[in-house]
């Protein structure tokens, strides 16, 4: 076999593990979206008390060693933890050692840079523009609904989209989280390290590293198109 047939000779490990990162990447993304949507309205949008301490909480994430958030997400929705005891017994569901998990782990380390381009989207909406719809009688949900939501659809696709690729490549967290258990929650990155350790898994870095890549490269190209579409630069 040659040189080319090899690297292009995908293994049934490495197919799993590719399936099962866009299945977390994907699910991390789009269920921390509402949420993202929601703290970032609330932190564009209102005056409380605390907001300084929301803010800093939120973005926690990006200044921890993802090692650190890991270990936190463990004691608290392990099997041993609070949250993650309560579960089991009430719902018999569990994120420790699980995708679930996995995507629990990614969707806490993206949840920062999607919150955070979404509130920048959010704060770019002319204010006066949902003045007037108030004042015409709508009311705060159909104001956000009808006005803010889709003037700041752009932000909310990139916040999304920078989610989901954070969510790709995530290993840290992740790791301490659920660890690296193949068929399970063995992810791209995972899979990546795994491979690291073997003599000859040059080749398989070299296939998950390009399909990374191309997943990333792909995605960013869809959210440039969405967001040009949406401000009438793209015309069918």
């Amino acid at each position: 076999m040659s040189a080319g047939s090899s690297l292009l000779a995908f293994g049934p490990d490495e197919l799993v593990a590719i399936r099962l990162s866009l299945k977390v990447a994907a699910v991390a993304a789009l269920s921390s979206l509402p949420f993202g949507i929601a703290i970032a309205w609330l932190l564009a949008r209102r005056r409380f008390f605390g907001k300084a301490l929301l803010d800093a909480l939120v973005h926690l994430p990006l200044v921890l060693p993802p090692i650190v958030v890991g270990y936190v997400l463990l004691e608290l929705f392990g099997g041993n933890g609070p949250i993650g005891l309560w579960l089991e017994r009430t719902f018999e569901f569990t994120f420790a050692f699980s995708w679930t998990g996995a995507a629990l782990a990614s969707a806490v380390m993206g949840f920062p840079l999607m919150v955070r381009t979404i509130r920048l989207s959010i704060e770019n909406v002319d204010r006066r523009l949902e003045q007037a719809a108030a004042t015409l009688g709508a009311g705060p949900l159909r104001v956000f609904f009808t006005i803010t939501l889709p003037l700041a659809w752009p932000g909310l696709v990139a916040g999304a989209v920078l989610a989901f690729a954070k969510a790709l490549g995530e290993f840290g967290a992740t790791m301490t989280f659920v660890t690296n258990i193949a068929g399970q929650t063995q992810t791209i990155s995972m899979a990546v390290y795994s491979l690291l350790n073997m003599p000859d898994g040059e080749a398989g870095i070299w296939r998950l590293v390009l399909v990374a890549m191309a997943i990333s490269f792909a995605a960013l190209l869809a959210s440039e198109w969405l967001v040009r579409r949406q401000r009438g630069e793209v015309h069918d």
